[in-house]
């Protein structure tokens, strides 16, 4: 068999192969007749491109990842400590492939949300699912379930996604129960799923957040494996765009002082 035989023949098994995977079984059936029309590469390729286009959307909806400043316009300068270069690597999502962890611990307003957006959205283009979610909504909503079949359908909701993000834990304290549920959904996905942590709290103080549960050592223990722990020390960036705004509005107030004091003149 000549080369331009054998990938001519090549690349008819893999049009077929993707038709199979659309599940374009009319198309299949009859491959025979269409295999050599002009056409039909490119209707695969159009079919392919519209079921990405579609499958992300879905993903998008169901993510809640929520508006998010782009990792680009991300002000580097404010945070008096924090890895960018660790960052960089994590965006590349090489984590996901070893079910691998991220904990990103700071106080409040220093980015670590916006950071772990940044990641989920990453995952989402890559075609994962990807669910975030704050501590207090997931446990809240687990708390809540009254059956055991109730309970196992939205423990699947947290299980189930690639990239679970579990936004503001130790912000608020929890009981016994609260830290059940967490080791729960933390041992469901230990090393099959990765998640994502953004806390104020180190792995040390969670024993604060839930003082009454007696598995926060196996949850730590669970999490920390194979885990990547970005710290930030800053200032809240929040606050500082908050002063800045309203230097601006005081400046503009000035302004229209003076020009209205100008124009009574």
């Amino acid at each position: 068999m000549t080369t331009s035989k054998h990938n001519t023949l090549s690349s008819c098994d893999d049009l077929r192969r993707r038709a199979k995977a659309l599940a374009l079984h009319g198309l299949v059936s009859r491959w025979d007749e269409f295999v050599d029309q002009p056409w039909l590469p490119t209707i695969i390729d159009i079919e392919e491109a519209e079921r990405r286009r579609r499958s992300l959307e879905r993903r998008l909806r169901t993510s809640r990842l929520g508006r998010f400043k782009p990792i680009a316009d991300f002000d580097w300068s404010w945070p008096k400590h924090i890895d960018h270069e660790l960052i960089d690597e994590i965006l590349t999502l090489g984590f996901l492939a070893e079910a691998g962890n991220v904990l990103l611990v700071g106080p409040g307003g220093v980015g670590k949300t916006t950071i772990a957006q940044n990641i989920g959205h990453q995952a989402l283009l890559r075609g994962h699912t990807v669910l975030r979610v704050t501590a207090s909504e997931m446990l809240n909503d687990l708390a809540a379930q009254d059956s055991t079949t109730s309970m196992a359908r939205r423990l699947r909701r947290y299980v189930h996604p690639t990239l679970l993000i579990l936004d503001e834990l130790g912000y608020l304290s929890y009981d016994a129960r609260a830290g059940d549920l967490l080791y729960e959904v933390v041992s469901r996905r230990h090393e099959l799923k990765s998640t994502i942590v953004t806390t104020n709290r180190a792995f040390r103080e969670w024993n604060l957040t839930f003082p009454q549960s007696s598995c926060v050592s196996v949850i730590v223990d669970r999490l920390t494996h194979r885990c990547e722990i970005v710290r930030i020390d800053a200032d809240s960036y929040r606050a500082k765009e908050a002063k800045e705004r309203s230097e601006q509005r005081a400046q503009e107030r000035q302004r229209r002082r003076k020009s209205d004091k100008a124009g009574g003149a």
